[in-house]
C-alpha cells in the first residue's frame, strides 16, 4: 500500500483528505501499449512517438512520477504550431492484451498559437486495468491551449493521471476533465501562471458508481501579475462510491491584481454516498481577490417531483438534473462526436 496525491498544505488527519491509500497492485516493466491511435486535423502542428524524453521534474504530481520516468510504455511529444483550432486526438484503447498504460505526454504551445485537443483513456473489455499518466503543458506566450480528457475505464480498474502546467504572458491554459471510470481515479493538477495576464481555466465533472472513489488535487500557484484562475467541479455519487476534492489556490508574492476562484458541488444519489471536500486559498500578497465555495446534498425533492409529474421515472429524472448540472462545462466542448460519447455514458453510469 503506498499514500498518493497529497495535499500542498497538510489539514486535520480527522478528514482523511491529506492523501490516498492505493493498495492496488503496481506494475513494473510493462510491455509496449500498442493500442493507440492519434488523429491530426492539420499538419502544421507536430506529434511525435517513440522518443527518448529528456530528464523532468515537477513541483508536485500524483506520488508515480518516477514510475513514469524509468518505465514508460508510450511516449508522445505535441509541437504546437498552428494559428488554428484544429483538432489533436488521442485515443488509449484498453483490451486483454493492453491493460497497464504508463505514458508521458508533452505539449509545447508556441507562441500565438491555438490548439484543441482530446485525449481518451477508454475501456469496451472487462479486465483490470492500470493506467499512470503525466501530461506536460507550456504555453508560451499568447497562446491558447484547451485540452480534453476523457476517462472511460472500467469499474476494476486504476487510474492515476497527473497535469503540470506552466503559463507564459497572456497565455491561456484551459483543461475539461470527464472522470467516468476506474475503481479508484486519482488526479493531481498542478498550475504555474508565472507569466503576467495568464489565465487558466480548470472545468471537471465526475461520475462515481458502485464502490469507486474519486481523488482530485488541483492545485494554482499565481505569479504573474493580473493572472487569472477559475476551477469549476460538478459531479454525482451514487451507491457506495467516494469523493475527496482537494482544490488550493495560492496567491505569491507579486501576483498583484490576480484573481481566483473556485466552486465544487456535488449531487449524492444515494443515502451511502460520500463526499469531502476541501477548498483553500493562500495568500502572500495584498492586492488580489479570491473566492472558494463547496456544496454536496441529496437531489432536490421539489425540482424531483416536478420533473415527474411530467410523465418520467425517478432514474430518468435523476438523469436529466445531473445532465442540466454537468451542461455549461459540456457546452465548452466543441467536438460533436466525443460530447455524444460524453452524453451516452453519463446515461450508462447513472442506469
Amino acid at each position: 500500500m503506498v499514500k498518493l496525491n497529497d495535499t500542498p498544505v497538510r489539514t486535520c488527519k480527522n478528514y482523511n483528505i491529506n492523501n490516498i491509500e492505493f493498495d492496488e497492485k503496481i506494475p513494473s516493466n510493462p510491455r509496449k501499449f500498442e493500442n493507440v491511435k492519434i488523429s491530426q486535423m492539420t499538419g502544421k502542428d507536430e506529434v511525435i512517438t517513440d522518443f527518448e524524453f529528456d530528464s523532468f521534474d515537477i513541483k508536485y504530481g500524483s506520488g508515480l512520477i518516477n514510475q513514469i520516468k524509468n518505465s514508460s510504455n508510450q511516449n508522445i511529444r505535441i509541437n504546437v504550431n498552428s494559428k488554428t483550432d484544429k483538432d489533436i486526438k488521442i485515443e488509449f484503447d484498453f483490451d486483454e492484451k493492453n491493460l497497464e498504460l504508463i505514458e508521458n505526454i508533452e505539449i509545447l504551445a508556441k507562441k500565438d498559437t491555438t490548439s484543441n485537443i482530446y485525449i481518451i483513456y477508454r475501456q469496451r473489455t472487462h479486465g483490470k486495468a492500470f493506467h499512470n499518466g503525466l501530461i506536460r503543458t507550456l504555453a508560451e506566450e499568447n497562446s491558447r491551449v484547451t485540452i480534453t480528457i476523457l476517462n472511460l475505464m472500467n469499474g476494476e480498474s486504476s487510474n492515476i493521471l497527473s497535469l503540470d502546467g506552466k503559463l507564459k504572458e497572456s497565455s491561456n491554459l484551459k483543461y475539461n476533465i470527464i472522470d467516468f471510470g476506474g475503481k479508484t481515479s486519482i488526479t493531481n493538477l498542478y498550475t504555474n501562471l508565472f507569466g503576467n495576464e495568464s489565465s487558466n481555466l480548470i472545468n471537471c465533472i465526475y461520475l462515481g458508481s458502485n464502490d469507486e472513489k474519486i481523488d482530485m488535487n488541483y492545485i494554482a500557484e499565481c505569479f504573474g501579475e493580473k493572472t487569472n484562475i477559475n476551477i469549476d467541479v460538478q459531479g454525482a455519487l451514487k451507491d457506495n462510491s467516494k469523493k475527496n476534492f482537494k482544490g488550493t489556490i495560492d496567491f505569491k508574492k507579486g501576483s498583484k491584481k490576480a484573481y481566483g476562484n473556485e466552486a465544487e458541488n456535488c449531487m449524492l444519489l444515494s443515502n451511502k454516498a460520500k463526499s469531502i471536500s476541501l477548498p483553500m486559498l493562500l495568500c502572500s500578497e495584498e492586492d488580489v481577490e479570491g473566492n472558494h465555495s463547496s456544496s454536496s446534498g441529496k437531489v432536490n425533492d421539489k425540482e424531483l417531483f416536478y420533473i415527474m409529474a411530467r410523465g418520467f421515472d425517478r432514474k430518468s429524472a435523476e438523469k436529466l438534473l445531473v445532465r442540466a448540472k454537468f451542461n455549461n462545462i459540456l457546452e465548452g466542448i466543441t467536438n460533436k462526436e466525443i460530447k455524444g460519447e460524453i452524453l451516452y455514458e453519463i446515461d450508462k453510469k447513472l442506469d
